[in-house]
């Protein structure tokens, strides 16, 4: 088989790999399809940039897969706290914890903070390609990148002045 038959089979398998998650996940599985959509591009251009420069090797391309792979069980981690969160919430101690109602936000929360993590590298990576990149974008990044650190997975909870850091 062909280099290009390969791409396509990958391609293939990636595109049938992010619909079922979005379509079991509804809007947490769109951002956990953005997420894994930016890894593999921030990996690939993160590749470009390093052959263009000179600068590629097989052990900081294994590095940046197992950098992915922390990620991605990361993501797995807020997911399983999430499915907790659920248990503990339906269980008879509801009523003890007040009226929240969990929809997956703590995965939600973690997958776009590294969606805006993998778009600062993207963008990174083009600017090492020569791209030329508008400083505005990169700024913008970083605070939606802040923003999302700071979201309270807990709608509703409000802090007080002094707990904000």
């Amino acid at each position: 088989m062909n280099a290009p038959d390969k791409a396509q089979e990958f391609r293939a398998l990636l595109t049938a790999a992010l619909s079922f998650v979005v379509a079991l996940l509804g809007w947490v599985g769109i951002a956990v399809a953005i997420m894994i959509t930016c890894m593999v591009l921030d990996y690939i251009t993160g590749t470009w940039a390093a052959k263009a420069h000179g600068e590629w090797s097989s052990a900081k391309a294994r590095d940046g897969l197992w950098h992915k792979l922390g990620e991605i069980v990361a993501l797995l981690v807020a997911a399983l706290t999430d499915i907790a969160v659920g248990v503990i919430l339906s269980s008879a101690a509801a009523p003890l914890i007040g009226d929240y109602h969990h929809r997956g936000y703590i995965t939600l929360i973690v997958a776009v903070w590294y969606i805006f993590t993998e778009l600062g590298s993207i963008l990174e990576n083009a600017a090492k390609l020569g791209a030329p990149i508008p400083e505005k974008l990169i700024k913008g990044i970083g605070r939606l990148k802040k923003k999302a650190d700071d979201v309270d997975p807990v709608p509703g909870k409000e802090d007080k002045p002094e707990d904000r850091k």
